[in-house]
């Protein structure tokens, strides 16, 4: 018999080209999950928001999967701080849309999602299950700002849920710490693609590519609190000091097309300009990439730099790592999980450039070390981020609950609170 669930994924398309914009780990985990739970006998649905006009309204992905885009009163991009007022439209379309009474099981995808699987519990009577992704919580102790209108939101979804799922244990944490009795949290890691896997021996892949020693990768949207200022500050002192032996290289790979000049190939964005100045030959903006490229990226890398403000889990760092390449990381979040200081890379604080050049100088002039974070790193990588172990927990977590479901949720309960 078919086992069929839906994800929600408001503002994720897993078909999206990665590294643009609202388009990273949220939308891989909803794609490799989708084709992992599909091994084990899943039909999956993806609903999210038509957020590229030219793409078509349903398209399927791998044999048993498929995305169905929803309009919700406007076609194309919408930011995701903009989607919260949109959630009543789109929830009317996934209704006229779907045959919601098929499913045995919804999977929501971030906090706007949550509350869309928070009402198709409460009308349909349907269990879900939550991955947050990120955490408001998590992005006030970042940046400062502090979203009342999430929080309050999450603290709901993460107590309605059937099951909450964690990326790590300081997200499990972080939810115990700022919900009273939330439901039960289970912590699965994110698995990486097939794609990233170690393809040679690194300083052949490099000489091969035309890269010289060492070089360092990013990986990601070219946003403040993905650190990308602090890494080209970091990577300006350790450019031009006056007695490093070598010329260090970085690679970029992410960010919207036109966030890169098409002459200069440099960004358009001043501020980043104005750090490059004098270093520019030593700087490649590569845009987004796909898994491959990102693969072999990090195959050649001396090091990955994920210099975050905030992470949940860090899936540029598992894939970098998976791939033998030490990662170079914010010391916050998910990533003090997924990359183990001194032993598959180094964990700097963030928002530090000195203290990130640091960390960076002693992988450029120390091989050894080098080598004996990638060999850990794969070996670790190997264990803990295998989709095939992960999908198998998730999919005994979805039958848990199916077979547990309880029978106290009536359809169309009355009384119920009608806002969002």
């Amino acid at each position: 018999m078919t086992k069929k669930a839906l994800f929600v994924s408001d503002h994720g398309d897993p078909l999206a080209k990665l590294g643009g914009k609202q388009a990273g780990g949220q939308n891989n985990y909803v794609k490799q999950l989708a084709l992992a739970l599909e091994k084990e006998g899943w039909q999956i649905d993806v609903v999210t928001h038509w957020c590229d006009a030219s793409a078509p309204k349903i398209e399927q992905f791998g044999t048993a999967c498929r995305v169905i885009r929803i309009e919700a009163g406007y076609k194309g991009f919408v930011s995701k701080d903009e989607m919260y007022t949109m959630l009543p439209a789109f929830y009317k379309e996934m209704k006229e849309e779907l045959e919601l009474e098929t499913y045995d099981m919804v999977h929501t995808h971030y906090w706007l999602s949550g509350l869309l699987g928070k009402r198709l519990k409460e009308e349909f009577n349907l269990p879900f299950v939550h991955t947050s992704h990120s955490l408001g919580w998590a992005k006030a102790k970042a940046t400062g700002i502090k979203d009342a209108r999430r929080m309050k939101a999450e603290k709901a979804i993460l107590k309605a849920a059937d099951r909450i799922i964690a990326t790590t244990n300081n997200e499990k944490q972080l939810i115990l710490e700022n919900v009273d009795s939330p439901s039960p949290i289970k912590v699965i890691p994110i698995g990486v693609d097939q794609a990233f896997k170690v393809r040679g021996i690194r300083t052949h892949l490099r000489k091969k590519f035309g890269y010289e020693t060492p070089l360092f990768v990013f990986a990601g949207r070219l946003e403040e609190t993905k650190g990308i200022y602090t890494l080209l500050e970091a990577f300006r002192l350790l450019a031009t000091k006056n007695d490093t032996a070598s010329r260090p290289q970085l690679l970029i790979a992410g960010g919207e097309e036109d966030a890169i000049d098409p002459e200069t190939k440099l960004p358009t964005d001043p501020k980043m300009r104005e750090i490059l100045a004098g270093i520019e030959d030593r700087v490649e903006f590569l845009g987004p990439q796909s898994q491959e490229e990102l693969a072999m990226l990090f195959n050649i890398a001396t090091a990955t730099i994920v210099p975050s403000y905030y992470e949940s889990f860090g899936m540029v760092a598992a894939e970098a790592q998976a791939c033998g390449s030490p990662v170079i990381a914010s010391d916050v979040g998910g990533l003090k999980n997924v990359v183990q200081d001194g032993i598959t890379g180094l964990l700097v604080e963030t928002k530090n450039e000195i203290d990130l050049a640091i960390a960076m100088e002693v992988l450029s002039i120390n091989t050894l070390l080098v080598e004996r974070l990638s060999r850990q790193a794969v070996r670790i990588a190997r264990k803990d981020f295998d989709w095939e172990a992960i999908s198998a927990r998730i999919d005994k977590m979805y039958e848990v609950i199916i077979s547990a479901r309880s029978k106290a949720y009536t359809s169309n309960r009355p009384g119920r609170d009608a806002s969002w």
